[in-house]
């Protein structure tokens, strides 16, 4: 979804081509995985970071053409809504200073992207959902002035007939309203993690991936509120899910934006293949580019937002490669944080992949999935049950053997001891003060029992200060 079109509307016969297309590629993607043609290099890792651009008032700043215009920095683009930007970095090997070095680069970003939002008389706030975000600021007016996002809203409401969008989530709270366009996906933003494995590998480290997510998400949730109710720990799961919802099948797997169906066991070609298999095409660009581009797979693929998803990209020599997007993570609460988060990714799957015995043999996928969305409406209090079986709250289990998990793989990849102590140890301080993101949150309207400005204003004030949130005074 990252690459621009020329149109909006579609004739069938265009359809009938982009899928011959797709269908080509995708026998293409079979026999080159088969014959072992992607890249072995890994292990490298690379980010996506999705932020808010906020008025004075802390209500959403619709501005971010200005604003890209201005910064003129290429790694910061246009995300669906005008308030909203994503910042990207580039691919670091995971050795060394690796992580220090990735945060140290969004940390510039950052301060260039605070410094022109000011000039526009806004400021940049990195949180999953916004706590002043209503449901008229997520209209086709605020929707980003590029085709692509006019074309997914026609095409997905199309397929629904015109039916508006239907949100219901159960938590503390409960949450059911209608929308009539894709802009709901807006409330929901995200630091999306890239892991560039071997092709060799590719397998394992997708699987592990799907086993490390629960856990992973149960140290980090920051999104707790959607538009003045107090749902899941992690709400932007299941609105997110909902928010995309064009009614191809009933069920909560085959949803655009799902856990996914099972494992993978031979190659990541099946992922690909069930995108094929269970999703219509949406957007149906035809592009120039040779099949061996895989164009038309890629955007494909892109219209199907699993929480953990392939992705094909290029080594600088042009060899195709793999990586692994794992989407479950949210924006904040600094970055520091997140990338305490991503320590705790990096090391748990690197370690979780190299085992003898693949975890995905040890660890049902319906357990796995079940871990996740536990963890989501949970956090740290979520019931998680482990590789051998047993059942424990995720506090426990990430304490006990999570973290250490986490640091051998980090250590095995030769990380710096002192990234891996930092990192590390900032989830650990987390998770031994119970105070995430999500928790802090309400910890703060609890004591001061106060509106979504007052909230905002606060959040954005410890953010700025740029301490962990285990820190944070509430």
């Amino acid at each position: 979804m990252g690459q621009e079109i020329n149109q909006t509307v579609f004739e069938e016969e265009t359809f009938r081509e982009y899928e011959r297309r797709l269908a080509n590629e995708a026998r293409l993607l079979q026999t080159m995985l088969a014959e072992e043609r992607f890249s072995d290099a890994g292990l490298i890792g690379g980010y996506e970071l999705e932020s808010w651009l906020l008025d004075h008032n802390y209500f959403p700043s619709p501005i971010n053409q200005a604003f890209l215009s201005r910064l003129n920095n290429p790694l910061v683009v246009p995300e669906l809504s005008r308030f909203n930007v994503e910042l990207n970095g580039a691919p670091f090997p995971l050795r060394d200073g690796a992580l220090s070095a990735m945060a140290g680069e969004l940390g510039n970003t950052w301060q260039q992207c605070q410094e022109v939002a000011h000039q526009l008389d806004s400021v940049l706030l990195m949180i999953g959902i916004l706590p002043t975000i209503r449901q008229n600021d997520l209209c086709l007016s605020n929707m980003s002035d590029l085709k692509r996002y006019r074309a997914l809203n026609e095409q997905v409401f199309k397929r629904r007939s015109g039916k508006p969008l239907c949100i219901e989530i159960n938590g503390r709270e409960r949450l059911k309203i209608d929308h009539p366009d894709v802009m709901l996906e807006a409330a929901t933003t995200s630091f999306q993690l890239h892991l560039q494995c071997p092709q060799r590998s590719a397998v394992r480290y997708f699987n592990a991936s799907i086993v490390a997510a629960g856990p992973l998400l149960a140290a980090a949730g920051n999104s707790p509120l959607a538009f003045g109710a107090d749902l899941w720990d992690e709400t932007r799961i299941p609105l997110f899910e909902q928010s995309v919802e064009i009614g191809d099948h009933a069920t909560p797997e085959n949803r655009r934006v799902s856990f996914g169906r099972d494992y993978v066991h031979e190659s990541l070609f099946e992922c690909f293949n069930d995108n094929l298999a269970t999703h219509s095409v949406l957007l149906p660009i035809l592009m120039d580019d040779g099949p061996e581009r895989f164009a038309h797979l890629r955007l494909h693929n892109g219209t199907i937002w699993r929480w953990v998803r392939p992705l094909i990209g290029f080594d600088a020599d042009g060899t195709p490669h793999m990586r692994i997007e794992q989407r479950v993570l949210p924006s904040g609460p600094t970055i520091t944080d997140m990338f305490a988060n991503a320590a705790l990714y990096f090391g748990l799957t690197h370690f979780l992949a190299s085992l003898k015995e693949a975890p995905e043999s040890e660890l049902p996928f319906e357990k796995a999935r079940s871990n996740f969305y536990a963890s989501a409406q949970y956090g740290l209090d979520a019931k998680l049950t482990w590789l051998d079986g047993s059942e424990t709250n995720a506090r426990t289990l990430l304490l006990e053997e999570i973290l250490p998990m986490a640091r051998h793989g980090l250590k095995s990849l030769q990380v710096d001891d002192s990234d891996i102590d930092f990192f590390i140890g900032i989830v650990q301080a987390r998770i031994h003060t119970g105070q995430t993101g999500s928790s802090w949150l309400r910890a703060f309207l609890d004591k001061h029992n106060t509106d979504a400005l007052h909230l905002v204003a606060a959040y954005l004030e410890q953010q700025r200060r740029g301490i962990p949130v285990h820190e944070w005074e509430i």
